[in-house]
């Protein structure tokens, strides 16, 4: 149900008072929005799941390798692609029928923070469009090129996710869950809390692995040195 701000404009966004005098609504439906994201999404995943397949020097690399991988080459894209348009374009987005800021109309349906701009959000896209973008991308190719640094990249990638995550349910939490309708089956819990937790659970399970694996190789290096004194 669309709500009628104090401008007389027409809404679907939370709180219903809210004031967003450019909006203009989407021309293209919920299906055409989400098939894009997830197809191109999906397209990044099955590419990258084969080209890790392939035998490289160190031999191929294993099924949660090449999992982890794929993850690496997914956020690239959304970091990079989708987070980084609201980066650029965070101002016209309410206005705007291109189809990434159809996009993001769509998702404000699960928080409206995205539509008016709100400064926390901006900021923190911000960082992980310009940040983590490019560093996941540099992670599939360090993984795939077997650079020592590779998990150095893993740590610092799934800690500034798990950082930037956190910062966003939280701030949310705060506001007494005021941008989206409360328990909607698709705005909230789909749009708000699963597309979104994700980036809890997945970096969570990443930054243990690169701390298994970092101090794996540090024990290594110290054994090493204390059998030459």
């Amino acid at each position: 149900m669309d709500a009628t701000s104090a401008t007389g404009v027409l809404h679907p966004y939370w709180p219903r008072d809210l004031l967003i005098p450019t909006y203009v609504a989407n021309d293209r439906s919920m299906s055409e929005i989400l098939v894009f994201l997830f197809s191109v999404s999906g397209l990044f995943l099955l590419v990258t799941w084969l080209i890790t397949g392939q035998k490289g020097k160190t031999g191929r690399l294993g099924t949660w390798r090449r999992l982890a991988v794929c993850w690496f080459a997914v956020c690239g894209f959304i970091h990079g692609v989708i987070e980084g348009w609201f980066s650029l374009y965070y101002d016209i987005i309410p206005a705007d029928q291109s189809l990434l800021s159809q996009l993001w109309k769509e998702y404000s349906k699960g928080d409206s923070r995205y539509v008016i701009a709100d400064n926390f959000t901006v900021c923190m896209e911000t960082v992980t469009a310009w940040l983590w973008g490019p560093f996941s991308f540099w992670a599939v190719f360090a993984f795939l090129t077997n650079k020592p640094y590779r998990f150095v990249l893993q740590l610092i990638i799934s800690l500034g996710q798990l950082y930037g995550a956190v910062l966003y349910f939280y701030t949310e939490h705060r506001d007494g869950y005021s941008h989206s309708e409360l328990g909607h089956p698709i705005y909230f819990w789909f749009y708000f809390v699963f597309m979104n937790v994700l980036w809890i659970i997945i970096p969570l399970v990443l930054i243990v692995d690169a701390w298994r694996q970092l101090s794996a190789a540090q024990t290594q290096t110290d054994n090493k040195k204390s059998k030459r004194n």
